[in-house]
This record gives C-alpha cells, sequence and structure tokens, in this order.
C-alpha cells in the first residue's frame, strides 16, 4: 500500500484571523499531516445576500445572520497568505487551499503557486468555474458530496474539456462527454485528477457515510480514490483508509468551543495526531495481499504447529492407527496432514510414547 496523502483541513478554522492560520499550520505540522488546507473567497462572490445558511451552521452561528455576513468574518486577508506559504515551507507540510470562485482560483495560482486545486463538493456542478479550473493546467482533488455518479461524470467530462481545449468552450453535453472519453484513453484523466468521496454533512451520520461509494467510483472512472470525512471522531478515516482510499481529509481546529461554524465538528490537534499515527499503522498492516508466512512467523512455526507422535509405546512391526497414533505440539517431525497416509503402515522400528513418528 502507497503512502496516504492527509490533508489537515484548517478550512474557516482560522476565523479570519492569521495568527490563527499560523497556529492551525504549527498545529497540522506537528500531528504530521501532509498538508494543511485552507478555503480562499470573497463573501460577496461567493454567496448571493439572499443565500441562508445551512441547519449546522445555524446551530452554530448567529442564526439570524445571512451567510453572507457569516462569511465575511471567515475571510482570511490576502496579505497573510505568503507568510502561512513561508511557514508551511518552514515546517515541511503542503501549503494548499481550496478557491470557491475565480478571482479566488487566479490569486491562489498566479500568486500563490498552489500545487494542485482541491474542488469542494459545492462546486461540482459549477460547469464555467471546473473550465476554468482546468486551463489552469493543475491537477485537481474532486471532492464529491452531494452528487449522484452522473453528476461526476459529467464534471470529469469539463475537467477534460479544459485541459484539452485551450480557449473553445464546450457547445453541448456530446462535447463534454467525447472529451472525457478521450481522456480516459489517453490516461490524461488518471493523470490529473483524484476523486474524493463525502458525506456533506456536519457532522455526518455514520449509517450515511457509504464507504463502499469508493469502490463504485474506483471501478466506474478508475482513478484514484480517497475520502473527505465529516464524521465525529477518527474511526471512519481509518476505516476509509483500510478499504483503499489514497487521501484522507479532515477538518481540525485548535478548540472546538471556539465561534464558527466549522469548530465543534472537527479534530483537535492530539485527535488529528492520532488519525495521522493510526492512518501509518494501517499502511503497514494492509501489506502486499500475498497469503504467506512473515518473518516474524516462521519462528512460531516449530512452537504452535504439531506433529505426528506416539500415543503410547509402539513396537518395530506394529500398525499404525488411530490407537497408537496421536497429533500433538512440536512441528519438526512428520505433518498431522499426512496422518491418513500412515494409517495402516508398518513401524519400522520401536517408538516410545510422545516420540515424534518417523518412517
Amino acid at each position: 500500500m502507497g503512502r496516504t496523502y492527509i490533508i489537515a483541513e484548517a478550512g474557516v478554522n482560522h476565523n479570519g484571523s492569521p495568527e490563527l492560520a499560523k497556529k492551525l499550520v504549527q498545529a497540522a505540522a506537528e500531528a504530521g499531516a501532509d498538508a494543511v488546507k485552507f478555503q480562499t473567497f470573497r463573501a460577496e462572490k461567493l454567496a448571493s445576500t439572499a443565500a441562508q445558511k445551512a441547519a449546522y451552521q445555524k446551530e452554530t452561528t448567529n442564526a439570524k445572520e445571512s451567510q453572507v455576513d457569516m462569511l465575511r468574518k471567515l475571510e482570511l486577508p490576502l496579505d497573510a497568505y505568503s507568510e502561512l506559504i513561508a511557514l508551511c515551507k518552514e515546517k515541511n507540510v503542503e501549503f494548499l487551499s481550496t478557491p470557491f470562485e475565480a478571482d479566488s482560483l487566479r490569486f491562489l495560482v498566479e500568486k500563490c503557486h498552489i500545487p494542485k486545486i482541491k474542488v469542494p463538493s459545492g462546486e461540482i456542478t459549477n460547469g464555467p468555474f471546473l473550465l476554468e479550473i482546468a486551463r489552469t493546467g493543475l491537477p485537481v482533488i474532486l471532492s464529491t458530496g452531494m452528487s449522484t455518479l452522473g453528476e461526476v461524470e459529467t464534471a470529469l467530462g469539463i475537467l477534460a474539456f479544459g485541459y484539452t481545449h485551450e480557449e473553445s468552450t464546450p457547445g453541448n453535453e456530446q462535447e463534454i462527454m467525447s472529451a472525457y472519453a478521450e481522456a480516459q484513453r489517453s490516461g490524461l484523466l488518471k493523470e490529473k485528477v483524484q476523486l474524493l468521496h463525502c458525506t456533506t454533512e456536519y457532522p455526518a451520520p455514520f449509517d450515511e457515510v457509504n464507504l463502499a461509494a469508493m469502490d463504485t467510483m474506483r471501478r466506474a472512472f478508475g482513478l484514484s480514490v480517497g475520502y473527505s470525512d465529516h464524521t465525529e471522531g477518527i474511526a471512519i478515516p481509518l476505516a476509509a483508509v483500510a478499504r483503499g482510499a489514497e487521501i484522507i481529509e479532515k477538518h481540525f481546529t485548535l478548540d472546538k468551543t471556539l465561534p464558527g461554524p466549522d469548530h465543534k465538528a472537527s479534530l483537535i490537534p492530539e485527535e488529528l495526531a492520532a488519525m495521522v499515527r493510526g492512518i501509518r499503522q494501517i499502511e503497514k498492516a494492509v501489506g502486499n495481499g500475498c497469503k504467506a508466512p512473515t518473518e516474524k512467523e516462521r519462528k512460531n512455526l516449530p512452537v504452535v504447529r504439531k506433529s505426528l507422535v506416539a500415543k503410547r509405546d509402539i513396537r518395530e512391526g506394529e500398525l499404525f492407527s488411530d490407537e497408537n497414533i496421536a497429533v500433538k505440539r512440536l512441528a519438526s517431525g512428520i505433518s498431522p496432514m499426512r496422518y491418513w497416509e500412515l494409517i495402516g503402515k508398518k513401524a519400522r522400528r520401536n517408538f516410545e510414547a510422545d516420540e515424534l513418528i518417523q518412517e
């Protein structure tokens, strides 16, 4: 099993504070995450003034304020990014941020030089945005919460079109799917896109996680598949890794009681570190799939396996039978799998009780 790419999702848990964002970078690095990811947006370009909050957001923030008012408080100042990126380099953790609209995408690509683009679940039907994302040429991690298999396929088609058509726009669905088919044949999508299964609820109920959907997407699209987790605790991301997730994304915070929409459903640093340790242990435990004794097991073979022994004293010429042969520990003799082969044969010499039978 390869190394799982672990994204510590800081998201908006900085509450608009660059200093808190730096502390999140530090915590992600100390926990052993491969990347720390933020969210980049301008509130007025992300949500209309009429947009309502999600139910969980009303529970964790002021229920009377609009979504755009909440988002304004969660914007990270653009002049804070250079320091965050420098800190990530210092701490050897990759800096990522999810763009939610075109201006933020251009800022992250042109000014921050992000290595890949994480597309959030809410943008999977945003065709124009997907097209612009693909035209950056950067690899994409596409989150698929709330989507059907068909919607994922269409999104992949638009990404494929964007990767292969620098200026033109798709005129119809047929052109999109034609680009998808060609990108699948050429291996372009496999090279450029990874999928994340996700249940978009905070926290996500265990009975709606459906980890088996990872297998479905892997079979359907032949792409690398990971899991973005919103459940409580760390059990489900660990299970996802055991099931083959190549990426794990998980929200974390410094304090679950801080004001803001996502803190309550996030891990604290100690839990994040425990998740990372668990994932690294699972990577070792999954192994290569070959069913054979391990190096450590081989030394236990003589101790726990058995051989054929004399149940009582046996005289030379006596026939071996159920009455005089037993199976006992010490695996240096004849295997019990040959028991029936010896029954009825003559003993070639005397054997004392408990002595290993020899032919």
